[in-house]
This record gives C-alpha cells, structure tokens and sequence, in this order.
C-alpha cells in the first residue's frame, strides 16, 4: 500500500545551527540526512531551514543544510544529472535511503505502466518536444516544445511500449507522498511565522505543556488547517530564547507549545531527537 499525502501542507521548522555544534562535515551530513529521513518517515511536505542568530552570518549552515537535504530528496538516478560534485557533498554516501515512492527501486522500462508518476530531468528540447530521463534504459517523450534543459520535473506516464510517453504533472494531482521540499528562510522564526500565515503553529519546547494534556484541542485544529507548521530549536537553545531575540513571546507566536518528551532522561534532547519524538507523537495523535 503506497502511503497517501496528507489532506493538508505540513512544514517543519529547523534552525541554521542545527549542525553548529558539530565540527566535521562528515557528522553535519550524517545529521541533516538524520532530518531528511524523519521528514520522509511522516510525510512532511516541506522542510524550513530559518536563521536564529541574529548577528552571526549563517549563510553557509543554512546552504549547505538545504544542499544536503535537496540531494537525499532527490531520487538516486537523477543526481549525478543535477548534483555535480562539489566539497559539500563529499560524504553523501553515508546518507540514509529515502525510499519513498518517487525513489522507485525499478529501473526497467518494463517496470513502468501507464498512469504511473516518475520525477525527470529534460536532456532535449526543442520545438517539436521534450525527452526526459526517468532512471530507466531510454529517455521518455513529451509534447511539450522547448524546455529548459536540465531542469528536474515530475511527469504521467501515458504510453508504454515502442516509445514511451509521458505528460509533465503537478505534485498536487499525484494522491501519495511525494517527498519534500526545502525552504531557505530569510526571516527569523518569529517573522517567517507571520508573513506564511500557517493555520497551525506548534512549538516543540521542554517548557511546554505535555502533549497529551491539549491532546484533543491540537486535533481539532489540526483537521480544520490547511496548513501546519511544527517548529523545533537549535542544539543549544530552545525556541523560547531563539524568539526573545526578536522581543517575541513564544506563547504568542505559537497556537500550542507542546513537550514531546516529558521527563527527559538527557539534560538536553538534540533538534534530530527532537524531530524524530515530536513527528511521531504527533502522527500518533492524528491519526490520517
């Protein structure tokens, strides 16, 4: 049974420091793929990478995070097309398998019917059509003139047999989890909360109240919001001190601040520990 998407656009918060505490970047790749596979275990639509120190330059963690985080999405027959090798990426080999549906493990043309999504990337295009490659044996047609090559999209099979052809898709139509997409943040937590108007903002913080205890308020909302966003910390502040500098108040940011891990064993619980206890507390709850 292939997993469905859910009803409504789910987005997780991290910070740019989520990979300050670790000095080499065999342990920064390691980590964020630790948060990509979490992201794809619950079906998470979007993964939002913010900045939380207001006077430090985070540019290269929230680059490099997004750059990690794109490669492990992206299926493994498209990414030496749409990754060229470059110092950041050199221990994605220790990078967990996705293996979500648009990271088919089948790479025949046989395997493919009619009906069936694959993600592309276009090799030709002119004006009479497109070819792209689908990870199988031959490149797959579509009628679509001119399009920029190298560009990776998502395309129907209509046609199997001597020639196979395909139609460029939207995500949207395609009714199971189709993986995620990566937000660089140029606001602050607080402000990028604001500006997306998200229906739903949960704070995960060890201040917070147990999360059983708005258990039933949370999955009210949660049915009824289009849109929800689920924020977590860095390694070595919780959300409470990262708003403070923006001379916010947590409660006032979030519509529920919530501890997922109640009586902690651990002094501190790290952001992909965070991740991993708060999305599958909340799947439980939920329930879709």
């Amino acid at each position: 049974m292939q997993p469905p998407k859910h009803p409504r656009k789910v987005s997780i918060a991290i910070p740019a420091s989520l990979v300050s505490d670790t000095p080499h970047l065999r342990e920064k790749t390691f980590k964020i793929g630790l948060i990509g596979r979490a992201a794809a275990i619950f079906r998470v639509d979007e993964i939002i990478v913010y900045p939380d120190m207001q006077k430090i330059d985070q540019i290269r963690d929230m680059n490099l995070i997004a750059k990690i985080l794109n490669y492990i999405e992206t299926p493994q027959y498209l990414r030496k097309r749409l990754f060229p090798f470059e110092k950041s990426l050199s221990y994605v080999g220790i990078l967990p398998p996705l293996r979500t549906p648009h990271h088919p493990m089948k790479n025949k043309l046989s395997d493919i019917k009619p009906g069936s999504y694959r993600e592309g990337v276009i090799i030709e295009s002119d004006a009479k059509g497109s070819m792209i490659d689908v990870g199988v044996e031959k490149p797959v047609s579509i009628d679509e003139p001119n399009l920029p090559v190298g560009k990776r999209v998502t395309v129907k099979i209509t046609k199997t047999g001597d020639g196979v052809q395909a139609s460029l898709a939207k995500n949207e139509e395609i009714g199971i989890y189709w993986g995620f997409n990566v937000t660089v943040s140029k606001l602050p937590l607080g402000r990028l909360v604001k500006d997306r108007g998200f229906d739903l903002v949960i704070a995960t913080s060890r201040y917070g109240v147990p999360l059983y205890s708005v258990s039933g308020e949370i999955e009210k909302r949660w049915k009824v919001a289009k849109s929800v966003l689920v924020a977590f910390g860095s390694p070595t502040e919780g959300l409470k001190e990262i708003l403070l500098r923006e001379r916010l108040k947590l409660e006032e940011t979030a519509n529920f601040t919530v501890n997922t891990i109640p009586a902690q064993g651990t002094e501190t619980v790290r952001t992909e520990e965070a991740v991993y206890a708060s999305l599958a507390a909340l799947s439980l709850l939920i329930n879709e």
